[in-house]
Order: C-alpha cells, then structure tokens, then sequence
C-alpha cells in the first residue's frame, strides 16, 4: 500500500495511520535554493544526532521553501518553511519536530489547536533536552540550556 497523495479526508487520513502503525516511513524531500537545503540538512543533523529522524519522517514527507510564515501543511505532510527560521539550525530543528508532532496529532484524530498545541511545544522541548543530553558538542550543549532558559520565561503560557 503507498502512502496517499493527500491526508485530507477521512479515507486518507484511516489509510496514512493505517500504514505508519506498520511502520511506513517517508523519504523526506527538501524542495528550494541551494542555500536552503544545504541549512535544512545542519538542522535534520541535530534532530538525528537527538534520535528524533525516525519521528521526523514518520509524519513528515517533505520540507519546502517558501516566502511568508514557516508552517505545517497537514494535507500534503509538508513543513513550509522559510530561511529565516534557518538562522538557528537547533531554534530551526526544534520547529521541525514541533510540526512533526503537530501532524501526528491530525493523523490520529487529536485536535491539534488549543491543548494540541502545548503537546507539540512539549514535545519540542522534550527534543532540546534530548539534544542537550546527547550532542557532545559543548556549543549545542549551551545553545539547548539556552533556549530551555528562554521557553521556561513563557511557561506562563503553558500549564
């Protein structure tokens, strides 16, 4: 079985749950510039270095480049995404996997506003931690201390 074209309607979204339960696995596509790519590839780096790559491309079929705000496109499995994201390759990997958990969510029926949301913010910093105990490198070992730092002077937002 391949996975559908879109996961719009009820049918798409039964067979794409239906299949990853099987453990279908997309081949991510990276659509845009040179440049574009090229910072795409140090950001999936970290998320393989954090073990999330698996994760990643479970939900997620393509990453593409576009003008306007980065964001998850649920019907077609694409992160849109735009290179001033790419600036903090980890800021950048942690986005990823946020939308990663954002697409899970609308697979398995949850709904992905509201609460959703701050189950995909977990799970993103969940990844920088994970990061953060993994990566041997003392660099992205601060950087991750320091965008905790920065999430935990929100957590008024999140419960």
């Amino acid at each position: 079985m391949e996975f559908p074209e879109r996961v719009y309607t009820e049918e798409e979204v039964k067979k794409a749950r239906e299949l990853i339960e099987k453990g279908y696995r997309h081949q991510i596509k990276i659509k845009g510039s040179p440049k574009f790519k090229r910072e795409i590839k140090k950001a999936l780096e970290l998320i393989k270095t954090a073990g999330y790559y698996d994760f990643l491309r479970t939900y997620i079929r393509q990453i593409e480049e576009i003008e306007g705000f980065s964001q998850l496109h649920e019907t077609d499995a694409v992160i849109w995404a735009n290179t001033q994201m790419l600036e903090d390759h980890l800021d950048a990997a942690s986005l990823l996997v946020q939308r990663a958990q954002q697409m899970k969510d609308y697979i398995e029926g949850r709904l992905y506003y509201g609460i959703g949301e701050v189950a995909a913010i977990e799970k993103r910093l969940e990844f920088i931690k994970t990061l953060r105990d993994k990566s041997k490198d003392e660099t992205i070992r601060e950087r991750c201390e320091d965008l905790l730092k920065k999430w935990a002077e929100t957590k008024i937002m999140f419960p």
